[in-house]
């Protein structure tokens, strides 16, 4: 199985994917999703998850930060910006919920929350499952509640690596 995104050129992040893009919720957090297309997945495919992280920010944070999660995705494009307007998949709340996200509500996190590193260029990995079923979880579901949905039902994984440039 392949991941690829027109939003990743040469290994680089175009910049309005996140902190220098022009699309912002009312908290100022980057919201213009970064658009991706899987190929060659098993024909047994039921259903994707996606996870989009920055291992980067455990310097800063304590933590990997969560972008973006995803779940009982059943096509093979996901088009920028459709964070804000898909209903056939469902999103699991991002690191934005956290104290250093400034707390915000679960109706609030559980979209895309695009890059702004803090301190340096960061790294971000975009993991794709394939998955033999839907999975029951709903909206605003959290990371560790995927991981075990998923337990089991992974056919295969793919990772996209882009680097998102601070300026």
């Amino acid at each position: 199985m392949k991941v690829t995104s027109k939003g990743i050129e040469n290994g680089i992040i175009r910049s309005e994917y996140g902190m220098y893009g022009t699309c912002f919720d009312s908290h100022h957090i980057p919201c213009y999703s970064l658009p991706f297309r899987i190929e060659d997945a098993p024909h047994e495919t039921v259903s994707y998850a996606f996870v989009l992280e920055d291992k980067d920010a455990y310097p800063v944070t304590g933590f990997t930060w969560i972008h973006w999660i995803g779940a009982n995705l059943t096509r093979k494009e996901v088009y920028e910006n459709e964070s804000l307007t898909a209903s056939d998949f469902i999103q699991g709340a991002n690191s934005w919920i956290s104290i250093q996200g400034n707390e915000l509500s679960i109706e609030q996190a559980s979209f895309y929350g695009g890059m702004t590193p803090p301190d340096k260029s960061h790294m971000y990995e975009l993991h794709v499952y394939a998955l033999d079923q839907l999975l029951d979880l709903q909206n605003g579901f959290y990371l560790n509640e995927l991981f075990h949905k998923m337990s089991g039902h992974i056919l295969e994984e793919s990772v996209l690596k882009g680097i998102y440039q601070k300026k």
